[in-house]
């Protein structure tokens, strides 16, 4: 909002301290990521800025680190890079492989966390639900509570019921953290939902099924896909649960990423970092829209 012509001058100053201190602010979160970036096309297998790249020497910069991302555990990473390369890169290299996993989990797990989270909004949302404020602190529980605790019940659940150590124990796990995404979005879609629509539908004879697919998913699907994008993201980034469930071969992006940091400390982590936070931003961006679809949709901004 513009500054008006009649502002006082303290109100003048803290119309700019504010944004001084926002900016700020903004920097010093985005600061750890705006390093990583730069970082990853350094030309050294250093994890500090060289004078060459200090100096903006096109010599200190280079996509090695990338490269490696796709020859890492090949069988011939030196062989003429035709179709044959590159099947052995989708077969073999270890990076394809972990965000081959990474994806078919977060895909899964996305799924049946959408699709229980909603139902559970559904429920919440109505006012004649007994005890909502209990469920709804018990569903949205795995959010607040400290995720080594989350992962060490699962560990002990899952090694007595034998999920431990299958990608169908990995896929509940990652949707069980996901779920309190969906719940919290799709149920704050749900209070401005003008609940007259599906009344209006019923007495025109519509069925339960029929007004749910016709009226109300249409208007709440926006939030059904923003707390869906945010259930991926857990997913994608989870590591403390797929350390204490996942078999040694069910490895993913992030418990790569750590086996990287522990035993071999490569700047083709920061590379993957770096991927990771385009991959964020464009999930972010797309939540921004869909934010903005559904209020227009309620009409709550102009369109």
């Amino acid at each position: 909002m513009a500054l008006p012509v009649y502002a006082t001058p303290l109100e003048r100053l803290w119309y700019y301290a504010y944004r001084v201190i926002c900016g700020l602010i903004f920097l010093f979160l985005i600061a750890p990521i705006l390093v990583v970036i730069p970082l990853s096309f350094n030309a050294e297998p250093f994890f500090t800025f060289t004078e060459k790249m200090l100096s903006l020497d096109p010599e200190g910069y280079s996509l090695r680190w990338y490269d490696l991302l796709l020859t890492f555990g090949m069988q011939a990473p030196e062989a003429p890079r035709d179709w044959n390369w590159w099947r052995d890169v989708w077969n073999n290299a270890t990076w394809v492989k972990v965000a081959k996993n990474s994806l078919i989990i977060g895909f899964f797990s996305t799924i049946l966390a959408t699709v229980l989270g909603t139902l559970a909004a559904l429920g919440l949302a109505r006012s004649e639900m007994p005890w909502r404020r209990a469920i709804m602190a018990i569903l949205i529980s795995p959010m607040i509570v400290p995720i080594i605790i989350t992962a060490t019940g699962l560990f002990f659940f899952y090694s007595w019921t034998g999920l431990a150590g299958t990608y169908t124990g990995i896929i509940l796990a990652h949707a069980t953290l996901g779920i309190p995404f969906v719940i919290i979005t799709v149920t704050a879609t749900l209070i401005g939902f003008d609940q007259s629509l599906n009344r209006a539908a019923a007495s025109l004879g519509a069925s339960p099924a029929r007004t749910f697919f016709k009226v109300t998913m249409p208007l709440i699907l926006p939030g059904v896909i923003s707390g869906a994008l945010f259930a991926f993201v857990t997913s994608f980034d989870e590591v403390v649960v797929v350390l204490f469930i996942a078999g040694f071969d069910q490895q993913t992006i992030p418990r790569q990423m750590w086996n990287g940091i522990r035993e071999q400390i490569s700047p083709a982590i920061l590379s993957v970092a770096t991927i990771l936070v385009i991959v964020s931003i464009a999930l972010l961006t797309a939540v921004e829209l869909l934010r903005r679809r559904s209020e227009r949709l309620r009409g709550i901004s102009p369109g």
